[in-house]
């Protein structure tokens, strides 16, 4: 084989190299995409970086995975429902006191189903593995509820602070394998 050819095979050897690992890192883009939805985004505008995002969400969903996540029993189930329902109950009277219960019990059912219940940025990033959708919506009920406690909320934005946290409720009074399944 004369140099030129083995040059030439050499350089075809590379591009082709090249071709199969950018597909690949465009398939794993995807995939990250699809999985987590909005947080995806989320975490390219946090870290600045496509690649530093997907190295953080793949990490995050490594942490998670090693978690001990379990469905709430049929019994926590119920008591968790027939609270919630309670909470939304006292909104009309004590908007304030139904907003911090309503956190309080979401932090309540992760810690029962294996979350482990740290600061909030850390409930919100572990949550957003199984529940990508509805993150958002406890970022965006817990944002209402910082401002309220500053005075800068009102009833009305209370309210909606409650109809996101009841959309994470929802969530995550579901089977978190069902929720993995669906998302993976």
């Amino acid at each position: 084989m004369n140099t030129s050819a083995l040059i030439i095979l050499v350089v075809v050897a590379v591009v082709a190299v090249l071709v199969i690992v950018s597909l690949l890192k465009t398939r794993r883009s995807r995939q990250l995409k699809s999985r987590f939805g909005p947080e995806y985004g989320r975490a390219v505008q946090e870290t600045g970086n496509q690649a530093r995002a997907e190295a953080k969400l793949e990490k995050l969903e490594k942490r998670v995975h090693g978690f001990k996540l379990s469905p709430l029993s049929p019994t926590a189930r119920i008591e968790f429902v027939a609270e919630w329902q309670n909470v939304q109950g006292r909104f009309v009277d004590d908007p304030k006191g139904a907003l911090t219960e309503a956190d309080q019990l979401i932090q309540k059912m992760m810690t029962v189903q294996g979350y482990p219940v740290t600061e909030f940025e850390q409930r919100a990033a572990d949550i957003s593995v199984d529940h990508p959708l509805v993150v958002e919506n406890y970022r965006a009920g817990r944002e209402i509820a910082l401002r309220h406690a500053q005075g800068r909320a009102n009833t009305e934005d209370m309210r909606q602070a409650m109809i996101h946290y009841r959309a994470l409720f929802n969530e995550l009074s579901k089977q978190p394998e069902m929720a993995r399944v669906a998302h993976a």
